[in-house]
């Protein structure tokens, strides 16, 4: 399993701004190796964030995106203490999903 998402959530005004960091190697498929061999293509497909249950983001990623990928997102209707839940699914199906709590 990958490690653990990096996630910071606080309060901006009267919207949750949420940042994460995600560990990920990210392959394309399209680069070779040092003896010519194709590495395979490994990436996040699915990212999905929720508040108290309801999904506040929800995303399809491709190949294209880097490696350790950085996400920043912000939605409405959250306090400080609430939680925020972020998830992520790859081509291989992997999955990781941490949280974090919303800070003032």
């Amino acid at each position: 399993m990958a490690d653990p998402m990096r996630i910071r959530a606080k309060m901006e005004g009267d919207k949750a701004v949420v940042r994460v960091l995600m560990s990920h190697e990210m392959e394309t498929g399209q680069r070779r190796d040092s003896t010519g061999k194709t590495v395979p293509a490994h990436f996040i497909q699915e990212v999905t964030a929720t508040h108290n249950g309801r999904t506040v983001l929800a995303a399809q990623w491709g190949p294209a995106i880097s490696k350790n990928p950085y996400l920043q997102f912000q939605f409405g209707g959250a306090k400080a203490g609430d939680k925020v839940v972020v998830s992520w699914v790859d081509n291989k199906g992997d999955k990781r999903t941490d949280e974090a709590t919303i800070a003032a």
